[in-house]
């Protein structure tokens, strides 16, 4: 008789092991969110029916609307997906650190496993089928939408200035203000003359990044953390 592991021990032995290889790789750990999990475990009973099969788009649907469609406000989405069989069997540890292995070793799948703006997660296994003992697993990550970055930039200079942010260009304008909200954070690449220096800066939740001329020319970037009034 084949060895049938435990389901919700499973599933939070794959919270355990991720969180213990996020925690390797200097990340904070994610915590259980019952809106990812209520998704992962429809999606997981939808692969079962679907004999396994790894998809992250079966029934037309994708991570995201499967998040929102359980209530799930998001900033990011990610999900990770396995099947394993045994003629065995499987114990609740043996297939949680099969699965998440698999992950680690897996480029994508280790992405997500390490995603530095990711705070919450939802974790469901099913078994798929006779006779062969087989179970697939969806991990669900997500970030909250009430945990977007916002900062600003005030320019104080008389001249606009144009800077780089997640690969897009913008430009603020003289005595501008510009507020900006991201998912993710990233790199401002402030556009500046030669004697101002370096132009990149980490874009922080709350900072405030002020453009003012520098005594003797040039121009200087103030970072604070409290809102300025131009």
């Amino acid at each position: 008789m084949p060895i049938a592991p435990d389901i919700p021990a499973t599933e939070a032995a794959i919270i355990q092991i991720t969180n213990a290889f996020r925690e390797e790789h200097k990340l904070a750990d994610v915590k259980p969110n019952p809106l990812l999990a209520a998704a992962a475990r429809a999606y997981a009973k939808v692969l079962a029916r679907h004999r396994g099969e790894l998809s992250h788009t079966l029934n037309g649907t994708t991570p995201v609307t499967r998040a929102q469609q359980q209530g799930y406000a998001y900033c990011q989405i990610a999900e990770n997906l396995a099947v394993i069989y045994d003629s065995r069997g499987f114990t609740s540890a043996d297939y949680a650190q099969r699965t998440v292995a698999g992950w680690e070793a897996s480029p994508g799948h280790r992405h997500n496993l390490l995603m530095p703006e990711v705070t919450e997660v939802g974790v469901a296994v099913a078994k798929v089928g006779n006779p062969v003992p087989r179970y697939v697993a969806v991990q669900l990550f997500g970030r909250p939408r009430a945990l977007k970055y916002t900062f600003k930039i005030v320019n104080r200079l008389p001249g606009a200035v144009a800077y780089d942010f997640a690969g897009e260009d913008h430009a603020v304008l003289p005595r501008q203000i510009v507020t900006h909200t991201s998912c993710a954070a990233g790199t401002i690449s402030f556009k500046l003359d030669a004697r101002s220096g370096v132009g990149r800066y980490e874009a922080r939740d709350g900072q405030v990044y002020t453009l003012k001329p520098r005594q003797g020319g040039g121009v200087e970037v103030e970072v604070r953390r409290r809102a300025v009034t131009p």
